[in-house]
């Protein structure tokens, strides 16, 4: 006997009045702090809370800690300004400067909010700050990044950093790998409308004038807009919904209205760049033309297949060839301290993380290694062999390499193997030597264009057209005798 159409509507229908009833029993409709709105949401304020204290370490081990503690304590400051003024003002809000050229930031449940020290460089104010900050405390207090988990939960979704070796080599794991799979979801344009509404007032009721919030804006675009360079990061994850800053303009104009003595804080802020680090740091490594990369912190070099796509964090270095023949990354080995390469991998074994292995301790140069093939879980209850190899470099400092292509003994491995047995010390002076360019906060000499005023700084500066993005002016606008500019020599490398 089979339904009818209409009839089986009918039952399905009530199949998911019931489920949604049983899940409104479960974890019921909470009410949306910012808005009064209520809401289904399958995470309490406690789970937000601990998912946001998770991913602290992870963001922090993903992206590094700018080291600067009068930078830190400053950004500190205005952020719990701030967050004192939005919806929800007991929270244990957290303001983190993380050590990363992207312009990005981006906020975490619970009140975990971060800003790079590329996206500090391009602020002009300390208003301007006050403004980026109000519209990550909005995406807390409004709770969008719950709803974006509660959606996915519905939907079967999880959220997980895939390793691209193994989930057994997958540094972050439950709440953690939870937290920063939150960095990568898109707000929707309803939730970004909502965040500027609620950070322009955040800004304005904290005493600052936000009526400097949409020039943030006017900047992030200009970036965007640039020739050869990259969507600032903020974008790809906060989309434009509209003409930002034409909204933001009448958001600050109402915000403003009845409000007198507002705080710009142009020069402190800029006070408090000086000598910020611009740019790729590369104490932290960076690719050379043929694929080699240099580390000179760790004072070693290793050579990539030059046709693969390599790309670095301060955790890992991985490369993936064409259509995904071959895989590779390279890590610090965890947990090493005191062990030679050999004993790393009787210890992996012992705990689990390693199946099986077939391979022998070797010297490449100076460094003891251990070089071979072994066994781990793929996440689906076999095992994968991959090509690996462990090198003590320091008494601090172990490399870890694994790597797999399509079948045991491909082209793809046997490139791995190679770039294992290529690792050795590394002995330019100059590269050694590198340091990071930073940033200079100088008063124009005279006055006149943007343009002829930072041609006549000298020669070795950013490109006129991006220092005039930094200092958020057009290059023909018109530069006062005196006026603080930020400069930066132009990057160099080894």
């Amino acid at each position: 006997m089979t339904l009818s159409r209409s009839r089986r509507v009918r039952s399905v229908v009530l199949v998911v009045v019931l489920i949604v009833t049983t899940l409104l029993a479960v974890v019921g409709c909470a009410v949306n702090p910012a808005t009064g709105r209520r809401e289904l949401s399958l995470l309490s304020p406690e789970q937000e809370a601990e998912i946001g204290r998770e991913g602290y370490g992870a963001v922090v081990a993903e992206y590094g800690v700018y080291d600067d503690p009068a930078l830190a304590a400053y950004v500190d400051s205005v952020g719990r300004r701030v967050a004192r003024a939005s919806d929800l003002p007991g929270l244990s809000w957290r303001f983190t400067v993380l050590d990363d050229p992207a312009v990005n930031a981006f906020a975490m449940p619970g009140g975990y909010i971060y800003v790079t020290r590329g996206l500090l460089a391009h602020m002009g104010s300390e208003a301007q700050l006050a403004g980026v900050l109000g519209h990550e405390i909005a995406h807390v207090t409004a709770r969008h990044s719950a709803r974006q988990l509660t959606q996915q939960t519905l939907a079967g979704l999880g959220l997980r950093i895939a390793s691209a070796i193994s989930p057994e080599f997958e540094p972050y794991s439950g709440l953690a790998a939870q937290g920063l799979g939150l960095l990568m979801l898109k707000y929707s344009r309803d939730d970004e409308t909502e965040a500027d509404r609620l950070g322009v007032r955040y800004s304005a009721v904290a005493g600052y004038d936000a009526r400097e919030v949409p020039g943030t804006y006017r900047t992030l675009q200009r970036i965007a807009e640039r020739g050869g360079q990259s969507l600032p990061s903020w974008l790809s994850t906060h989309p434009d919904p509209g003409d930002r800053a034409e909204r933001t303009t009448r958001l600050a104009a109402e915000a403003m209205a009845q409000r007198k003595d507002a705080r710009v804080g142009e020069r402190p802020h800029l006070e408090r760049l000086r000598g910020l680090v611009y740019g790729e740091d590369p104490r932290y490594g960076w690719f050379e033309g043929d694929g080699t990369f240099v580390h000179p912190v760790l004072r070693f070099r290793m050579r990539f297949p030059s046709d693969w796509r390599t790309e670095h964090t301060h955790t890992a270095v991985t490369a993936e060839a064409s259509g995904g023949a071959g895989l590779m990354q390279l890590t610090l080995a965890r947990e090493s301290t005191g062990r030679s390469p050999s004993e790393q991998v009787v210890a992996m074994s012992s705990a689990g993380r390693i199946a099986s292995s077939q391979g022998a301790a070797e010297r490449l140069g100076e460094w003891p290694a251990w070089i071979g093939r072994v066994s781990v879980s793929d996440g689906q209850g076999g095992q994968s062999p991959m090509v690996a190899g462990w090198v003590r470099v320091s008494s601090a400092a172990m490399l870890q390499v694994m790597g797999r292509g399509q079948s045991p003994g491909d082209a793809a491995e046997r490139q791995v193997e190679a770039g294992i047995r290529s690792i050795a010390p590394l002995t330019d002076a100059a590269a050694l030597a590198v340091r990071p360019n930073r940033i200079r906060v100088v008063p124009a000499s005279r006055e006149g264009s943007f343009r002829s005023v930072w041609t006549g700084m000298g020669d070795g500066l950013l490109p006129a057209e991006e220092g005039a993005v930094l200092n958020g002016l057009q290059v023909e606008d018109r530069v006062a005798k005196g006026r603080l500019l930020k400069v930066v020599d132009r990057p160099r490398l080894p």
